[in-house]
């Protein structure tokens, strides 16, 4: 080759050297031209022998081939030095690569040892080129942006794998630095990503940009691009839509999340970082990822003189951040950018702290997960995301339920259903975890799930209702206050026959005992104090003291319940060890006790009498509904964490001594409560293979929409959440303001629950404490009812219907109203449930006229509405103006309102419950009953973020709003087709999730299976449907309408396609046949 030839093709530009360059590069890569290309490569750096020289040659020519020194360099050759070439259109080694070569050279030499590498911006290639030398990786991977830099690195390769006489340098191994080191043109880490290579190493000496130019990469990269433009590429002039893009570091935040994606599970990242943001802030952007880091090297280096700092200057202006800059290098005090600013525009020169970090992922797999989650299309949910912890046992517990739940999220389109008694898998686990770590042979069925310790009491207090209960005084705070007063124990006489008088106690099992064979109570709770709990005689004397006189006890071991690997003595499940626990005792644990979610609770409830277990569950049902599912989650990844690595079944199951004798005569369940569950149709237990349809149930299967999802996971990925972020309240007031016309003010009560049920049965519970009477129109949710007759109540029914869609008639209810006491009237509006029917506006106001008249407190249920989709003509609500036209009211007339916001915010399996209360007596009645469990703050933050997408009208949103109501009505006409075309007669619905039929052509007729044979009616119609088609649907025992069954049709399209065969399936199985 023709040196000055190629010299004068250099001379004419810098596109003319590159392109001159590239030819060289071609006869490089050809093995028949690589040798003399490289004795031509040492002829052309010895034409230009001194620095002078070479700068010469850099301006004259547009290349420089220089050496870069490495002092003590150990590498297999034992080189001084590396040999590279530089261009224009690429950074030049400088302050920053090298601080970051003497940072990675400060790792020991087995860090890179066979090991898979990746270089970030790798450039001329001489820090893989070094790195390859000195450790022997197995492969380096060099990535830069810039194609141009990507050649040159090839080049430079070739000058540092052949000698000078072109001769190939092997190493130990046989290998030379071309079996070692590749270079690709790359973003960041695209080309791992797109050819799946896991790396074991990523290394990166990544610039930070202090004012990002939005547009420098909306143009097309190529090596043809401008010279400055390429150069430009060196310090990715993009924001990366990370938070740490306002301190320059958005680009670094990029690889490192595109790192966690191709990094393998004990890798190493090691980054190069300007200390401008502070040094806070720099380790923060690795800690809230997940990663531990070391600093493993530090120094200063000058500020560029032609770098701008006002857009610091700016940030500082407008935050409480201060950025961190010294005065020369000499100086040991951080000045802020706004100081630095002041002295560089009085001539000053200023430094920066420049540092390395290394980096690895705690809990690599489950970060991974969380990650692959984020990028799945909730990056902006990544912003919450905060993986820093001080306590490692902390990072134990949140790291593995973040995991879990970012997959639960991006592998299910919809949360499945869980019966009201527990997430079977939940109550496996404690079931497994009682068996492997404590040697009790329980099973599911033995488990009851609930939202708290208090809430699992009131329901069993409400179960039994003992005149007389001894409750442990640390478990009697959430207890009503009329049960802590009364003094209506046996022989005495009190109006309120089913009153409850608690009577505390002391924990200490002698006092105990001593009250309980004085006061002779119906039931017993309790806890037991710490002494006692390490064995089981204090234990044993509770058991023998209550069967003995026909107590039944409930035992509290939340205290003393730990959920680790090792858990501490506890005399109670020692005990249940060796013996059955005796039918008249039960075992209550409330989880609470969690490293990260304070206050986040769950319950459960352990008998192993299966009577007792089953209406327990049937209980929950009725005056819980559910149990939070993401705090089953939550509590579930903790039990699973202590399951996963046992082996399965290693221990023979144990042999138990049978409980002791028989008790004496044992309170029985309430009449009331046995009558209302007998005759209450309940959701259906899942069958093992999970092979239910469910259209009896008030939930939606629809897709949860992606901000919904994202709510949810931000939620619990924050830490330090303000109270601010959690305050629902203004959402609620403007929801229910736009959305029905009701206006709240600083006089206005907000109460929120777990669930929208929950706030129910409290009102029923007023009403009875009122002496009242509850009025439901004859089409109402079964489940309301049927609570309202388990507590007790007084209720009566208003007559409707079928010709006016079982709405209820002004006339109806002022004939019924007229005649009671201290009424209250149920309406669930506007959209009515189960009907699908809407309340028109002038409707509501005839109802709410004929209230206002005879003083009937009036509850309005919209949990049921936000998903209408048939509305022409109906305008909506604006129950302001209701109000204001009201000719005549009584004083104790007052509309209470009722909410969830499943279906108007789309929340999938996130419930949340509220209630406005405008009267202040029923509010004062309402602080006197137990307290409710509240929402977590987690729930709260979401359903806060969901509502002002939703107030907001934000287009997203309201677009899969849109799209989930279109589905409904399709979904709503198809069974309407389907339900006429199989001898059904149909109300038709133009809203939520249900809609009532009728099966006319059914009844009277006989079904006849293998096992089964029944003629249908009213009382067997719903089991004979499930027993012909595994299809679950309410009969007309739970609309309260004879004959007339409820079928929710918000499912997911392949269960909702299973529906309707099943329907199509019975028809042939009665009338065809």
């Amino acid at each position: 080759m023709d040196i000055e030839g190629f010299l004068r093709d250099c001379e004419r530009s810098s596109d003319a050297a590159y392109a001159a360059l590239k030819l060289l590069l071609e006869k490089l890569e050809s093995p028949d031209t690589r040798s003399n290309a490289r004795v031509f490569l040492t002829r052309l750096q010895q034409r230009f022998p001194s620095k002078d020289d070479g700068d010469r040659c850099f301006r004259t020519y547009h290349f420089r081939i220089d050496d870069v020194l490495l002092h003590d360099f150990q590498g297999y050759q034992k080189r001084k030095k590396l040999t590279m070439m530089v261009i224009p259109s690429i950074f030049i080694p400088e302050d920053w690569s090298f601080t970051f070569y003497e940072g990675i050279n400060r790792h020991p030499d087995s860090i890179f040892k066979e090991k898979t590498v990746a270089e970030l911006g790798c450039g001329n290639g001489w820090i893989s080129i070094a790195l390859a030398e000195k450790w022997s990786p197995l492969k380096v991977y060099g990535l830069d942006i810039n194609p141009r830099a990507v050649k040159l690195a090839w080049i430079n390769l070739f000058l540092n794998a052949l000698d000078e006489n072109g001769n190939p340098v092997y190493d130990v191994e046989g290998k030379t630095l071309l079996d070692r080191v590749e270079f690709h043109e790359s973003d960041l880490l695209s080309y791992c990503r797109n050819n799946n290579i896991q790396l074991e190493r990523i290394v990166g000496c990544i610039p930070q940009i202090l004012n990002p130019n939005p547009e420098a990469m909306s143009k097309m990269i190529t090596e043809n691009a401008s010279e400055d433009f390429l150069y430009s590429l060196s310090n990715y002039c993009a924001l990366q839509g990370f938070i740490e893009d306002q301190f320059g570091l958005g680009l670094i935040a990029r690889a490192v999340e595109e790192g966690i994606e191709v990094i393998k599970p004990m890798g190493i990242m090691i980054f190069n970082i300007g200390g401008r943001p502070g040094q806070g802030v720099c380790k923060r952007l690795f800690e809230r990822r997940g990663f531990r880091i070391t600093k493993i090297w530090q120094t200063k280096v000058m500020q560029a003189a032609d770098t701008d700092i006002s857009a610091l200057v700016e940030i500082e202006n407008n935050s409480h951040h201060r950025f961190e800059f010294f005065m020369g290098l000499v100086g040991d005090q951080p000045i802020c950018a706004r100081t630095a600013w002041a002295y560089v525009n009085s001539g000053g020169r200023i430094s920066h702290a420049l540092s390395v970090y290394s980096c690895q992922l705690r809990q690599p797999n489950q970060v991974k997960v969380i990650f692959d989650f984020l990028k799945s299309g909730f990056q902006e949910a990544g912003s919450s995301l905060d993986l820093s912890f001080d306590d490692e046992s902390v990072a134990d517990e949140k790291i593995p339920f973040l995991a879990y739940l970012a997959s639960l999220l991006k592998e299910n389109s919809f949360l499945p259903y869980e019966p009201p008694a527990g997430s079977m898998h939940f109550r496996n686990l404690i079931a497994g975890f009682m068996k492997v770590y404590h040697h009790i042979p329980l099973s599911a069925d033995n488990v009851t799930i609930f939202p708290s310790r208090s809430a699992a009491i009131e329901n069993a207090l409400r179960l039994f209702s003992p005149r007389l209960v001894i409750v442990d005084e640390h478990l009697t705070r959430n207890l009503p206050k009329q049960w802590l007063t009364s003094l209506a124990m046996e022989g005495t006489n009190d109006k309120h026959e089913d009153m409850i008088t608690v009577i505390e106690a002391p924990c200490q099992s002698d006092l105990m005992i001593e009250l309980i064979k004085k006061l002779k109570p119906q039931v017993v709770i309790t806890g037991m104090a710490h002494f006692e709990a390490i064995t089981s005689s204090a234990f044993e004397n509770l058991l023998n003291t209550t069967r003995e006189l026909g107590a039944r006890l409930f035992l509290d071991i939340s205290d003393h319940f730990e959920l680790s690997s090792l858990p501490g003595s506890n005399g109670v499940l020692k005990y249940l060890a060796g013996k059955c626990l005796p039918s008249h005792a039960a075992i209550l644990c409330g989880l609470v006790k969690n490293r990260v979610y304070s206050d986040l609770e769950v319950a459960f409830v352990i008998s192993e009498d299966e009577t007792v277990s089953t209406v327990l569950s049937r209980t929950v049902e009725l005056l819980v509904g559910h149990t939070a599912l993401f705090s089953q989650y939550y509590y579930g990844c903790l039990f699973h964490e202590l399951l996963a690595f046992q082996l399965a079944d290693r221990h023979p199951p144990a042999q138990r001594e049978p409980a002791n004798g028989n008790s004496a005569k044992l309170i029985e369940f309430t009449s009331s409560a046995v009558s209302a569950l007998n005759n209450a149709e309940l959701s259906v237990t899942v069958q093992k293979d999970n092979s239910l349809i469910h259209m009896d149930l008030d939930q939606s299967f629809l897709p949860i929409p992606a901000a919904a999802k994202a709510s949810i996971f931000e939620s619990f990925a924050r830490q330090n959440m303000l109270e601010s972020e959690t305050d629902v309240r203004s959402g609620i007031e403007q929801l229910v303001k736009n959305t029905y016309g009701f206006h709240c003010d600083v006089s206005s009560e907000f109460i929120f629950a777990n669930s929208h049920l929950t706030l129910f049965n409290k009102l029923i519970l007023c009403c009875i404490h009122e002496e009242g009477t509850f009025v439901f129109p004859s089409c109402t949710n079964g489940n309301y009812v049927s609570a309202a007759k388990f507590m007790n109540a007084n209720i009566v029914t208003v007559p409707t219907k079928p010709e006016t869609g079982f709405k209820l008639l002004p006339d109806t209810l002022a004939n019924l109203l007229e005649s009671l006491q201290k009424p209250w009237l149920y309406i669930s509006g506007p959209t009515v449930n189960p009907t699908g029917l809407l309340y028109t506006n002038k409707e509501i106001t005839e109802i709410l006229s004929i209230c206002a008249k005879y003083g009937a407190r009036v509850v309005i249920d919209t949990s049921f509405s936000g998903l209408e989709f048939c509305t022409d003509g109906w305008g909506g609500w604006d129950l302001k103006k209701c109000f204001s036209s009201l000719p005549c009211i009584n004083s104790s007339f007052c509309v209470s309102l009722i909410g969830g916001l499943s279906f108007e915010l789309l929340t999938g399996g996130l419930e949340f419950g509220y209630l406005i209360l405008n009267e202040p007596t029923l509010f004062e009645a309402f602080s006197a009953l137990p307290s409710l469990g509240r929402p977590h703050s987690t729930v709260k933050y979401a359903i806060k973020k969901l509502l002002g997408l939703r107030n907001d009208k934000s287009q997203p949103f309201s677009q899969v709003m849109g799209e989930q109501k279109a589905i409904l009505k399709v979904q709503s006409e198809r069974l309407v087709k389907t339900l006429i075309s199989c001898g059904w007669d149909v109300i038709g619905c133009h809203g939520g999730v249900s809609m009532m039929a009728k099966p006319t052509a059914y009844l009277g007729k006989m079904l006849k299976l293998d096992d089964f044979e029944v003629k249908l009616d009213d009382t067997n119609f719903r089991q004979a449907f499930l027993k012909a088609t595994g299809l679950c649907i309410n009969s007309g025992l739970w609309t309260g309408i004879p004959s007339y069954c409820r079928l929710t049709f918000a499912l997911e399209s392949a269960a909702f396609e299973q529906a309707l065969q099943c329907i199509s399936q019975f028809k042939k199985l009665v009338l065809d046949n």
